[in-house]
C-alpha cells in the first residue's frame, strides 16, 4: 500500500485520535485527522479522501449524521464507524443507512488496518474493488441472487454491505423466497468465504438429535453414541453457520444455543472442556418471530441476539420484476437439449407477471422446469406450457367461528397447507419441505384442518 491511499480519521478524543493516525500512517496510509463531523465535512469538501473513520459518539455532530451528509455531498467516500459496545445498536442501524462496516472499541491496530485495507478502492492500493472517487460504487462480487426488481436490488444491497461485517442476520420471509440463497451470498461476499458454510434445516431434524448434530458428542455420552460426532458449530469454525426456520428449534434447546451465542465457545454432550469458536451465524425463518416471541414459542433474549441485523426477503409477487428474469434463468439453466433453450413468448411474460406465486421463486422453479418438459422441440414456451391453471390458489376453507384478525390468519395458513398438499399431490413430507416448516408441525396443523372440516388433497404420509 502506499501513500497515495488517504485516510479521514473522525474522533473527539485527542489522544485517541493521535494513535489512530499513527497507526494507519505506520500502515503506509496518507492520513487526515478532524476532532469532530463538522471539521470532517470541511476536510471532505477541500480534499481528495478515499475512507473515512469516524467515531459514533461525537458533539455536536455524531458519526450518524455524519454518515448522512457524506452520503449527500461524496457518496463515492465509504465510511467506516467505530462505537463502544453499548452503542452497537446505533453502528448496526448506521449499517442499513449506507456505512460499509464498524469496529467495536478497543480494537488492535492489525484489525484496524484489515478493515481499512477491505474498504480502499485498488487505485489507492486496497485489496476490495471500489468506492473510492471516479468509481461507479459497486463492490465487485460473487455471483449471487437475481435483483432486477428495484426492491431486490435494494435487498441485495444491504445483504452486500452487511456481509462486510461479523454481525448476526436474521433473514425472514414466506417460504420459498430465497432466504437460504441470501445467506450463502452472504458468506460469499465476506472475509470468510474462504472457511466453511454450514447449514442445519432447524425443522427437518427431530429434537433429541438436534443438541448433539449442533455441539457435537463424544463416544458413549448417550445410548447409540459409537463414536465421537463433530458437531456443526465446530465443523463452521472460521466460517459461517446458517440455522435454518430456528423458530421450530425447541426451547429447552433455545437457551443452550443463546449459552454458545453469548460465551462464543461449545462444549459437545459427555465433553471435558469447551471448544472456543469463532463462528459467524445467520438464521432464518418464514414465521414472524417477535409474534412467536409474543406467544412464548421462542426465547425473546435468543430473538434479541439474532436479529441484530433483520433482513426479510420479500414474497415474489411484491417483486414482480424478478420473475421473468427469474424464468429465464431457470428455463436456460434446466435446459438440456442442443441449441438455445426455448424463447419465453410475450403471452407468457403476461401469465408469469399476473400470477399471485404462492409458492414463490421455489414455485417458479418447478412450474419452468415442468414447461420445460411440455415444451419439448418446440422453439418457444407458450402460456399452456406452465399449466398454470393447476397451481391456481385453491379456495380459502371457511373462517373458525372466531373470526376477526385470528380468522383471518387461520384462514391464510389454512389456504397455504391446502395449496402445498395440492403441489405435493399429497405428500406430507414434501408439503412440509414446500412450507418450510417440520413434519411433525404439518401433522398437527392438519388434525386441525380435519376438525374444521377441511378437505385435504390426496393426504398421504410420503
Amino acid at each position: 500500500m502506499t501513500a497515495e491511499a488517504t485516510v479521514l480519521v473522525v474522533e473527539d478524543d485527542a489522544p485517541l485520535l493521535d494513535a489512530l493516525a499513527s497507526a494507519l500512517e505506520d500502515a503506509g496510509l496518507a492520513v487526515l485527522r478532524a476532532a469532530d463531523g463538522g471539521a470532517a465535512l470541511d476536510t471532505l469538501d477541500r480534499a481528495s479522501v478515499d475512507l473515512v473513520v469516524s467515531d459514533v459518539e461525537m458533539r455536536p455532530m455524531d458519526g450518524r449524521e455524519l454518515l448522512r451528509r457524506t452520503r449527500e455531498r461524496h457518496p463515492h467516500v465509504p465510511l467506516l464507524l467505530m462505537t463502544a459496545y453499548g452503542t452497537v445498536e446505533q453502528a448496526v442501524a448506521a449499517l442499513h443507512e449506507g456505512a460499509v462496516d464498524y469496529l467495536v472499541k478497543p480494537f488492535e491496530a492489525e484489525e484496524l488496518e484489515r478493515r481499512v485495507r477491505r474498504y480502499l478502492p485498488r487505485a489507492a492500493g486496497g485489496q476490495a474493488a471500489g468506492h473510492g472517487a471516479g468509481s461507479s460504487g459497486a463492490i465487485r462480487r460473487p455471483s449471487g441472487p437475481l435483483a432486477a426488481d428495484p426492491r431486490s436490488r435494494n435487498l441485495l444491497e444491504l445483504a452486500e454491505r452487511v456481509a462486510a461485517s461479523d454481525v448476526t442476520v436474521l433473514l425472514t420471509g414466506e417460504s420459498g423466497t430465497g432466504k437460504e440463497v441470501y445467506a450463502r451470498y452472504i458468506h460469499a461476499c465476506s472475509s470468510r468465504s474462504a472457511a466453511p458454510f454450514v447449514a442445519v434445516n432447524c425443522a427437518a431434524i427431530p429434537a433429541e438429535m438436534l443438541e448433539a448434530l449442533l455441539f457435537g458428542h463424544e463416544k458413549g455420552a448417550f445410548t447409540g453414541a459409537q463414536t465421537r460426532g463433530i458437531g456443526k458449530f465446530v465443523q463452521a469454525n472460521g466460517g459461517t453457520l446458517l440455522l435454518d426456520e430456528i423458530t421450530e428449534m425447541a426451547l429447552g434447546l433455545q437457551a443452550k444455543l443463546l449459552r454458545v451465542l453469548q460465551e462464543r465457545e461449545v462444549e459437545p454432550l459427555g465433553a471435558a472442556k469447551p471448544i472456543a469458536l469463532d463462528v459467524r451465524v445467520l438464521a432464518t425463518s418464514n414465521r414472524d418471530l417477535s409474534r412467536a416471541v409474543a406467544e412464548g414459542a421462542f426465547r425473546e433474549d435468543l430473538y434479541y441476539r439474532l436479529s441484530v441485523f433483520p433482513l426479510e426477503i420479500p414474497p415474489l409477487r411484491e417483486r414482480r420484476g424478478d420473475i421473468v428474469p427469474l424464468a429465464e434463468r431457470f428455463v436456460a439453466a434446466r435446459h438440456a437439449g442442443p441449441g438455445e433453450p426455448p424463447a419465453l413468448t410475450a403471452a407468457t411474460r403476461t401469465a408469469l407477471e399476473s400470477y399471485a406465486w404462492p409458492g414463490n421463486v421455489r414455485q417458479l422453479e418447478n412450474v419452468m422446469q415442468r414447461a420445460l418438459v411440455l415444451c419439448g422441440a418446440e422453439p418457444a414456451i407458450e402460456p399452456r406450457h406452465l399449466a398454470l391453471e393447476s397451481h391456481a390458489a385453491p379456495a380459502a376453507p371457511a373462517v373458525p367461528p372466531s373470526g376477526g384478525l385470528a380468522g383471518e390468519l387461520w384462514e391464510e395458513e389454512a389456504r397455504r397447507i391446502v395449496q402445498a398438499l395440492a403441489e405435493a399431490r399429497g405428500r406430507r413430507q414434501q408439503a412440509a419441505e414446500r412450507l418450510g416448516i417440520s413434519g411433525r408441525t404439518l401433522r398437527y396443523k392438519l388434525s386441525k384442518l380435519r376438525a374444521a372440516g377441511v378437505e385435504l388433497p390426496g393426504d398421504r404420509p410420503n
